[in-house]
């Protein structure tokens, strides 16, 4: 075959989570409700991070940007996800599926920049407190959101490289509710034994890579509190609250990316976990383990009924 695109498939078909009505029902449910959260919570963390002058801090800057990149996580694939739960035949167009694994992988790069610059201000916040202003500055904070956003487009652009020339004559059915790459990559009309190596290789080195390397940073920062009792408690539970949102981030992606015989169902319910449950515990987490954000979160509701009786 030569280079030119010999697609003729102009739809996918997903065979969705279940084929039993009664748990398709519980999951419309129990997604449903989590989606909303996720979405409440998510922008109640930007809005109150934006307007309350209190959380105007390099830890909160990065956070508003996690919870806006979380909106966008749980957007890309759950409300296709829900929508097709009431429906028989589940699909997606051609261009949809390149659009949803392109804003995928936008969005998890993006995240996985975040994470670790979260990871950096709370290292310098707690092992060089003294420099910490002249260090995490806001051109600093800008930088590495900056940063976030070209690394992740970046990556996206090249997983998408390998796959928008390749021939797809039949079948179309994906084994999921989402357009998975690896999947995708199956149903091609050729041998893509290289470019499947390619893609586990990438995304799976770069999950553990970078997994274990905010796992030793953080190992570093407990032993750092653990030698001062001053303060600990505090640190001791944002550090964990960090420490959960990578686990709940990196643990799914790594067990999808990092497995040379994926099971199916198990890939299903991480999927369903990185889509809907992680975006709706991220601002859970963060809110109920941080007094500040509390608060700020209840002067951002007053403001609101002010502004309400106003108008």
């Amino acid at each position: 075959m030569d280079g030119g695109n010999h697609s003729v498939v102009s739809e996918f078909v997903f065979l969705g989570l279940t084929h039993s009505w009664e748990i398709q029902l519980v999951l419309l449910v129990f997604s449903s409700v989590l989606y909303v959260a996720s979405m409440t919570g998510n922008i109640l963390i930007v809005f109150s991070v934006t307007i309350d002058v209190h959380l105007h801090s390099p830890m909160y800057f990065f956070l508003a940007n996690l919870s806006f990149i979380d909106l966008g996580a749980c957007s890309v694939a759950s409300p296709k996800m829900i929508y097709d739960l009431y429906r028989k035949h589940k699909v997606i167009s051609f261009g949809g599926c390149i659009a949803q694994i392109f804003f995928i992988h936008v969005v998890s790069g993006v995240e996985m920049v975040l994470l670790m610059a979260m990871a950096f201000d709370r290292y310098v916040a707690i092992c060089k407190p003294l420099h910490y202003l002249t260090i995490m500055s806001g051109r600093v904070c800008i930088l590495f959101t900056a940063a976030a956003w070209a690394l992740g487009i970046t990556h996206s652009l090249f997983q998408l490289a390998l796959i928008v020339n390749l021939p797809f004559c039949g079948p179309n059915e994906l084994d999921s509710f989402y357009c998975d790459l690896p999947r995708l990559l199956r149903l091609a009309c050729t041998d893509t034994y290289r470019l499947e190596f390619i893609v586990f290789a990438n995304n799976g080195v770069i999950c553990v890579v970078s997994f274990f390397a905010l796992l030793i940073g953080y190992i570093v920062i407990l032993f750092t509190v653990c030698k001062h009792s001053s303060g600990s408690p505090k640190a001791l539970s944002t550090l964990s609250a960090h420490i959960t949102v990578v686990l709940l981030f990196f643990v799914p992606i790594m067990f999808i990316y990092t497995r040379p015989h994926p099971n199916s169902q198990m890939d299903k319910f991480l999927a369903v976990s990185d889509a809907v449950l992680t975006p709706f515990l991220n601002p859970v987490i963060y809110t109920f383990r941080n007094k500040e954000m509390k608060a700020a979160i209840k002067r951002s509701f007053r403001q609101l009924m002010i502004v309400r009786k106003i108008s």
